[in-house]
């Protein structure tokens, strides 16, 4: 019943197959804690993915654009006394394009709004460090500084903002999810604290090319994606396990071909 008026919905039968098919899967279990999943082969690239995409939200650098934006506001031509609506504006830009990343998560795909959303970030960050260096010479730069913000903050909120949030409901089970939120929780707030500390000397060291390191934690993060998450939409639980455990523990025989654990204790090598 509380399904129903969930989805509102009265046809359900696939989304409790698979509830009970998962549930039957962990059945004797108990409830994992943080360190146990790092201590788990079977759980190794699951964890690995959510640390990577986790980090990444913070260290890609969105938070430290609206330690630019008052500055490229004013140089814009924007009343001082405007600026901090425009900056509002920004942040509303960000939450607009994250309940619109929710509406489209389904028919997209995972990986798609991942991938496009740190490309395009890294992009709109070569674009922003020419735009701020050339900001005194050349009158319009301004305007494509301020384009550069809304464009960045805009592919975080339609990718990394959207997605990174379910991504542990999808690769976890029931007994890991718990503690696979802590770890997410965790790194969040780490690396804000980290990127918020570290930011005034990234930016004293490096002036305008202050958002090099970003642009590398952009491609690196869009690279890890592509080669090594698999896409989950329309897959059921099962299925994205099954998908983790080859990568988990394939291991390489001597004829060169990759074996899971079953078939590596039958095939002699």
């Amino acid at each position: 019943a509380a399904l129903q008026k969930l989805r509102g919905t009265s046809d359900l039968s696939a989304e409790l197959e698979e509830m009970l098919a998962e549930q039957a899967a962990v059945k004797g279990q108990r409830a994992k804690n943080p360190w146990e999943l790092f201590q788990s082969p079977g759980l190794r690239w699951q964890l690995v993915s959510i640390v990577v995409l986790s980090s990444a939200m913070q260290l890609c650098g969105n938070d430290s654009m609206y330690f630019y934006a008052a500055y490229v506001f004013q140089e814009a031509g924007i009343p001082e006394d405007k600026i901090p609506y425009v900056v509002i504006g920004t942040g509303s830009c960000e939450l607009i394009t994250s309940v619109t990343c929710n509406m489209i998560i389904d028919y997209a795909g995972r990986r798609p709004l991942l991938l496009g959303g740190y490309i395009f970030m890294a992009g709109w960050a070569i674009v922003f460090m020419v735009a701020l260096s050339q900001q005194t010479q050349i009158s319009w730069m301004p305007y494509l500084s301020m384009a550069c913000i809304f464009a960045y903050i805009l592919s975080f909120g339609i990718g990394p903002a959207g997605v990174t949030g379910v991504l542990p409901t999808e690769v976890f089970d029931q007994m890991s999810r718990p503690a696979a939120y802590m770890i997410c929780g965790s790194l969040l707030w780490f690396n804000l604290f980290l990127v918020g500390t570290a930011f005034p000397f990234i930016v004293k060291s490096l002036a305008h090319f202050c958002y090099i390191p970003f642009l590398v934690v952009c491609v690196c993060t869009a690279l890890y994606v592509w080669f090594f998450l698999p896409e989950t939409k329309g897959k059921s639980f099962l299925e994205i396990s099954e998908e983790f455990r080859k990568r988990n523990f394939k291991t390489k025989t001597r004829g060169g071909f990759y074996k899971g654990p079953e078939e590596i204790k039958t095939t002699p090598l």
